[in-house]
């Protein structure tokens, strides 16, 4: 009987951690079309934004490394010290595209052209889906970690070497 415990414990915790690797891939996917907007969208700003071209460099650099720190995550996403990784090139990727907006919404001929407009909303409607996707894949984490802590299931995280789930 004990032999069943344990293959059906191990069983769930499996099951469990693949579910944040399955939260983890629908985070992906807004996180991958807001990468292909912010591209056009620094290009698309080149011209109206002629005297701030470092804030726009700033821009695709923060997305690159951002890009970076994802393709280590998808590896294996239950590892907090890639999530925390993620976390501080999302944090800088953020700011940078919060300026960029910024300094678009200033400027008259970025504000008025339509092609801006639409890529600008594009932007915010995957953003949006980006933070209902990092819900999700915190609700999978703190699943996973919830049965780790409990007992007796505890007693085969040193065993399995089950560790605590990172959050986005």
């Amino acid at each position: 009987m004990l032999v069943f415990w344990v293959i059906g414990a191990y069983n769930r915790l499996v099951a469990l951690r693949m579910a944040i690797g399955s939260a983890w891939a629908q985070f992906e996917e807004p996180f991958a079309r807001r990468e292909q907007i912010v591209g056009p969208l620094a290009v698309q700003l080149r011209a109206p934004l002629d005297g701030e071209h470092s804030a726009l460099d700033a821009l695709v650099v923060a997305l690159a490394q951002a890009r970076s720190a994802a393709d280590a995550v998808r590896a294996r996403p239950v590892r907090p010290a890639a999530l925390a990784t993620f976390q501080a090139r999302e944090a800088q990727l953020t700011a940078a595209l919060a300026r960029v907006q910024a300094l678009a919404e200033q400027s008259t001929a970025a504000h008025e052209d339509v092609a801006t407009a639409e890529l600008l909303a594009q932007l915010g409607e995957a953003q949006l889906r980006m933070a209902a996707a990092r819900r999700w894949f915190n609700d999978a984490a703190a699943a996973y970690d919830a049965a780790i802590a409990q007992w007796p299931t505890r007693l085969l995280v040193p065993l399995f070497r089950f560790n605590r789930a990172g959050r986005l």
